[in-house]
């Protein structure tokens, strides 16, 4: 699948928000029930701050998915981890999209100094379970119980990816916290 992966604009809101809304009716991506609107998803774009949100389109020039980092923390401290959030229209899934979404958002995090980036996700999604283990996460843990979505405690898988070069905190020394 050609594909072209770029920031994302207050242009892309309302696809975003299509596809962001798609996962969220699924029940198998988060935790969240409120369907968004291209106007939260413009905002959301306009606050992002450093951290990277990407989209990517078709050969069509559709808007097929989109991936960004949310803030893991808001201690400095913290700060070079960033938490992954990927979504894929439910009619392109399947292509390998998701892997290369989550590659670009990988290493433009990095250029931008991050080093680590974490994720959450329901065990019983396979799809993700498969895309962050195909994309070299690890498991570090599993929340039991961490949530309920419609009266069912769901249980969330934590994934990490260490970032290996220049921002790796393993292989420089820390600064002041």
């Amino acid at each position: 699948m050609k594909l072209e992966i770029r920031a994302a604009t207050v242009t892309d809101a309302a696809a975003i928000a299509r596809i962001y809304n798609q996962g969220i009716e699924e029940r198998e991506a988060t935790f969240e029930t409120r369907l968004r609107t291209a106007e939260e998803i413009e905002r959301s774009i306009r606050e992002t701050g450093d951290r990277p949100f990407l989209i990517a389109r078709n050969a069509d020039r559709e808007l097929v998915g989109w991936a960004r980092l949310g803030e893991y923390s808001p201690r400095p401290c913290y700060a070079g981890i960033g938490e992954a959030s990927v979504y894929i229209d439910e009619a392109a899934r399947g292509q390998g999209l998701g892997r290369k979404l989550l590659e670009a958002l990988a290493a433009e995090a990095e250029r931008r100094g991050y080093w680590k980036i974490v994720g959450l996700l329901f065990p019983s999604n396979a799809a993700s379970v498969g895309l962050v283990r195909a994309s070299g996460f690890r498991e570090v843990g599993l929340h039991r119980r961490h949530g309920q979505l419609e009266d069912r405690w769901r249980d969330v898988m934590v994934v990490e990816l260490l970032l290996p070069r220049r921002n790796n905190p393993f292989t420089r020394r820390p600064g002041p916290a």
